[in-house]
């Protein structure tokens, strides 16, 4: 369902790597969160013109490791009908909300205590 290559806004990944600075954690593990973070507060993102123009390109096992089914399934859940690449920009949105609530963090502990 999602692309095998997927990206992010720059302003997105630019808050994963600021992060990752500040408390270790990968850009890829950053994304799950936020994107479930996103998903639990029950956001519905309708960003389907959203350009994703960041850098940082990797496979979809990458992005979403174990828990690529469950992603998949809450994108197909919550948005019936989309194609691959809507798919994707939908992820990134999900991604962006996420962060909102967590990229200001600059210890490990203040992070997890928020998620």
């Amino acid at each position: 369902m999602l692309p095998n290559r997927m990206n992010l806004d720059k302003k997105t990944e630019e808050h994963l790597k600021r992060l990752k600075q500040n408390i270790g954690v990968t850009p890829n593990v950053l994304a799950r969160l936020a994107f479930f973070k996103s998903i639990e507060s029950g956001t519905n993102v309708d960003a389907l013109e959203k350009k994703l123009d960041g850098n940082l390109v990797l496979d979809k096992i990458t992005w979403l490791g174990d828990t690529m089914f469950i992603t998949e399934q809450l994108l197909k859940y919550k948005y019936p009908n989309l194609n691959s690449k809507d798919y994707m920009i939908i992820w990134a949105a999900h991604v962006e909300d996420g962060m909102a609530s967590l990229r200001n963090h600059k210890t490990l502990l203040s992070f997890t205590s928020s998620i």
